[in-house]
C-alpha cells in the first residue's frame, strides 16, 4: 500500500483537468495550486495546452518523470484506460473522484471489480472512486473539489460521505480545528478503513483518528487493525444507520435481538472504539484527545463563578459517569484562605460572579494542584465584571503548567467572544454547555481505561468437539439448517453444559412409560424442526405429576400444537424430569453470527418474555472470564442474580462459564449461525446452572 504516495506526493497529475470554473476537473487542479502544493503539477487534456499557467499533457505518458498521484475526474467509460496508463507508468497511488460504479448498480459493480484488478495488478493505492478526494494540510495537498484544506492540526478523518466531508470542514474553520488528513473514501473498492486505520497508526502528525463510516466491510479485518491501532492513539466513529434491522430475518430469540447497530457497538467496545453520537459529539471529543492529555482517572474539579452553571455541570460530570473530585485538607485550606468570605472552597469552587481573572487564577492553580484532582472544568458566565480574555489567558498558562487535562465552558455569546477565541488559538477545548464538555472528559477517561487493561486471555476448556463435528455432519448430510432441542442439547453437553437427560416419546402410552420410570413431576416439550417458539405454539407443560396427567397432556397438546402450526413437522414429545425452584432465575444466553464481525455472545434475562424485556449484552467472541462477568454486570437481571430484596445469591460463576463455552464453542465451528438457550436456569450460589432447552442454527451452505 502506497499510503506515503498518496498523502505525501512529490507530484500530482489531474486527468480530466478543465479550464472552466464550475467543473470539477478545475475546481480539483485550481484547489491543488491554491493550497500551495510544492510538487510538480501536471494537468491531462488533450484538448488544452494550458490550465491555470500549467502546461497540459494529452496523456499520462507524456508527462516527464515520475507522477506519484493521480486524480482522475474523466467519465466513467475512461477511468479504467487511465488506471492502465498508471500502471505502464509505473504510479502508485490514484484518487478516482469519477461516479458511476458499485453504487449504481450490476454494470457498474463490474467496472468496479474491473479496476480492483488492476490496482492490484500494478500495486496502486486507490481512493473511490464515487469520492470527494484527499488532503493533507501538512502537505500543502488538497487534492479534493471540497473546501480549502484549512491549518495543520492533529485530528484525522476518515469519511464515506464527500458531501459530509466539505460540512465538517465548514464546521471545523469555525472552531479552528486543524487536521492531519481528511479522506473522502467514498464506494471503498480499494482503500477502505480498515488499510486507513494501517495507514494512520503511524503518522506523526496524527494524533487522533475520526471516521464516518455507513458500513464496515472487513469486520475482523477492521477488530485485528482497530486494535492495534487503539493500542497507540485513540479512534472516535461516528456510524451512520443506527436504526437498521439486522441483516437477515431473525429465527430464533438469540437472532430477533441482534441487530446491525448493536454488532456495531459490540465491536468498538472489544476494541476501544469511541462511538460519537452526533457530529457534534465527535469534534467535541476530537478535539479534547487533540489538545489535551489523558487524564489519570476520572476524579473532577470544577471552578466557576456562577452557582447555578456550577451545579448543572456537577450534574453532567456525575450523570456521564464520572466523579466530582473531594479536595485533600491542604487544598481545602488554601482556598478558605483565597477566596472571598461568600465563595464556596468545596468543589464546585465559586468564586463568585465579580470575580475577576487573578481570582480565577488564584483558585485554579490551588484545584489544579490538588493531587485529589485528575481534571478540571472551568465554567464562566458573562457579568458584567468578568473580563473574561483575560480569564482564557490564565487558563492558557495553566495548561502549560500542568499536565491535567484543563477544559473550558464559557456560556455565552456576543460577551464571551474574544475569551473564546483565545481558548482556540491556543488548543484548549471550550464547550458551550456542561454536558459536551462532561461527555467529551468520559470518552478520555473510558480510553485511558482501555489502554491501561491488560492483555486479553482467553480460556480454552476441555470438550469433546467429535461430538459436535458427527452432529453438524449428519445435518449437513440430510441437507437440514436447524438442529433441534435434542441434538443441541447433545452438543451442548459436550462442550461442558449441564443438561438434564431426556427421552423423546412417540405416542402417550411411551410417554407415560418413560415417565414412570423417571418419576415426577416432569416436563413436556414438543420436538418439532419447524417450532422455535414452543409456547406460543401450545407445545410446553411443565409440573405433570402422574403417568395420568402425562397421558392426557400428551394428547392435548398434540391437538393444540397441530391447529396452531398446522403443517409442521412433530417428532414427538421430548420428556424431562422438571428441577429447579422459586429461587432459580432464568436467563439467556446465545449467539448470533454477524456476516462481517463473526459470532456475536448475548446474555440477557430469559423466559418467555426475553423479546419484549429486551435485557440483553452482546459482545465478540471469543470471550475472556473479564468480559462475561462485564456483560452479566450490564445488564438488569444482574440485581436479581446478586440476590435482590433479601434473596439468596445465584450462581453467576456459572454463568460466566457458560458464556465461556459457548463462545469457545462458535469459535471452534465456524458452521454454527445461532444458538438459542433459553432458559438457563441458573441456581443458588455454589450450585450451578442447568440448561433447560437449547436450539442451534448452521450457516446455509
Amino acid at each position: 500500500m502506497s499510503f506515503e504516495k498518496l498523502l505525501k506526493p512529490a507530484s500530482v497529475a489531474v486527468v480530466g483537468a478543465s479550464a472552466k470554473p464550475g467543473k470539477v476537473g478545475y475546481e480539483v487542479l485550481n484547489n491543488i495550486i491554491n493550497d500551495g502544493f510544492e510538487g510538480q503539477i501536471y494537468p491531462i487534456n488533450p484538448s488544452s495546452p494550458e490550465i491555470l499557467g500549467k502546461k497540459c499533457y494529452k496523456t499520462l505518458t507524456e508527462v516527464p518523470g515520475e507522477i506519484d498521484l493521480v486524480v482522475v475526474v474523466v467519465g466513467r467509460d475512461l477511468v479504467i484506460p487511465v488506471l492502465k496508463e498508471m500502471g505502464q507508468k509505473g504510479s502508485k497511488a490514484a484518487i478516482i473522484i469519477t461516479a458511476g460504479f458499485g453504487e449504481t448498480g450490476e454494470e457498474g459493480k463490474k467496472l468496479q471489480n474491473e479496476m480492483v484488478e488492476i490496482v492490484k495488478q500494478h500495486g496502486i493505492t486507490m481512493v473511490g472512486p464515487n469520492c470527494l478526494g484527499v488532503l493533507n494540510p501538512w502537505h500543502k495537498l488538497n487534492a479534493s473539489f471540497g473546501g480549502a484544506a484549512g491549518e495543520p492540526g492533529g485530528i484525522a478523518l476518515i469519511s464515506q460521505s464527500g458531501a459530509l466531508l466539505t460540512a465538517v470542514q465548514d464546521i471545523a474553520a469555525r472552531e479552528q480545528l486543524g487536521w492531519s488528513v481528511l479522506a473522502s473514501i467514498g464506494n471503498k473498492a480499494s482503500l477502505d478503513e480498515v488499510e486507513c486505520l494501517q495507514g494512520l497508526k503511524n503518522d506523526k502528525n496524527t494524533k487522533v483518528i475520526t471516521a464516518y463510516l455507513e458500513n464496515i466491510t472487513r469486520g475482523r479485518d477492521f477488530i485485528r487493525e482497530a486494535e492495534e491501532t487503539s493500542k497507540e492513539k485513540p479512534i472516535v466513529i461516528l456510524k451512520a444507520g443506527r436504526t437498521s434491522a439486522g441483516a437477515a430475518a431473525a429465527s430464533s430469540h438469540t437472532g430477533s435481538l441482534a441487530g446491525a447497530d448493536s454488532t456495531y457497538a459490540a465491536a468498538f467496545d472489544r476494541v476501544g472504539v469511541i462511538r460519537a453520537e452526533s457530529i457534534e459529539h465527535l469534534f467535541d471529543v476530537a478535539m479534547a484527545f487533540s489538545y489535551m492529555p489523558l487524564p489519570k482517572g476520572d476524579r473532577v474539579a470544577v471552578v466557576t463563578n456562577a452557582g447555578g452553571p456550577g451545579i448543572m455541570m456537577s450534574d453532567a460530570i456525575e450523570m456521564a459517569g464520572l466523579k466530582i473530585a473531594h479536595f485533600d485538607e491542604a487544598t481545602h485550606k488554601k482556598l478558605l484562605e483565597t477566596l472571598p468570605p461568600a465563595g464556596s472552597a468545596h468543589n464546585p469552587v465559586d468564586v463568585l460572579g465579580d470575580a475577576k481573572s487573578d481570582m480565577y487564577g488564584k483558585a485554579m492553580d490551588i484545584v489544579i494542584e490538588s493531587p485529589e484532582v485528575d481534571s478540571m472544568i472551568v465554567v464562566l458566565t458573562p457579568q458584567k465584571m468578568t473580563d473574561s480574555d483575560n480569564v482564557a489567558k490564565k487558563i492558557v498558562e495553566l495548561s502549560k503548567k500542568y499536565k491535567k487535562p484543563i477544559f473550558a465552558c464559557f456560556m455565552g455569546a456576543g460577551s464571551i467572544v474574544e475569551g473564546v477565541k483565545i481558548l482556540r488559538d491556543n488548543k484548549i477545548p471550550q464547550y458551550g454547555v456542561p454536558e459536551r464538555a462532561a461527555k467529551a472528559l468520559l470518552e478520555m477517561v473510558k480510553y485511558g481505561l482501555y489502554k491501561a487493561r491488560p492483555a486479553r486471555k482467553v480460556e480454552n476448556f476441555k470438550v469433546d468437539k467429535k461430538v459436535v463435528e458427527d452432529i453438524i455432519a449428519d445435518y449437513r448430510k440430510r441437507g437440514v439448517n436447524e438442529i433441534g432441542e435434542i441434538q443441541a442439547k447433545e452438543a451442548m453437553r459436550a462442550y461442558g453444559f449441564n443438561v438434564p437427560s431426556g427421552q423423546l416419546a412417540k405416542d402417550a402410552k411411551e410417554a407415560g412409560s418413560i415417565t414412570e420410570k423417571m418419576g415426577y413431576p416432569v416436563v413436556m416439550k414438543i420436538s418439532s424442526p419447524d417450532i422455535l417458539h414452543k409456547s406460543d405454539a401450545g407445545g410446553v407443560k411443565v409440573g405433570l405429576k402422574s403417568r395420568a396427567e402425562v397421558e392426557e397432556g400428551f394428547e392435548s397438546m398434540m391437538k393444540t400444537v397441530k391447529e396452531r402450526k398446522p403443517g409442521a413437522k412433530i417428532d414427538g414429545v421430548l420428556l424431562e424430569k422438571m428441577i429447579g425452584g422459586k429461587d432459580e432465575q432464568e436467563v439467556l444466553i446465545g449467539m448470533s453470527k454477524d456476516p462481517q464481525f463473526g459470532p456475536v455472545v448475548m446474555f440477557g434475562w430469559g423466559g418467555i418474555y426475553v423479546e419484549v424485556l429486551k435485557d440483553v449484552c452482546q459482545k465478540l467472541a471469543p470471550l475472556t472470564a473479564d468480559e462475561a462477568m462485564a456483560m452479566i454486570q450490564s445488564t438488569k437481571v444482574y440485581k436479581m442474580l446478586k440476590g435482590a430484596r433479601g434473596a439468596k445469591p445465584s450462581d453467576i460463576k456459572a454463568v460466566v462459564e457458560n458464556l465461556q463455552r459457548i463462545s469457545q464453542l462458535v469459535t471452534d465451528f465456524e458452521d454454527i449461525a445461532e444458538i438459542d438457550i433459553n432458559p438457563l436456569k441458573v441456581g443458588l450460589e455454589g450450585t450451578g446452572a442447568t440448561l433447560l432447552d437449547a436450539r442451534i442454527i448452521l450457516t446455509k451452505k
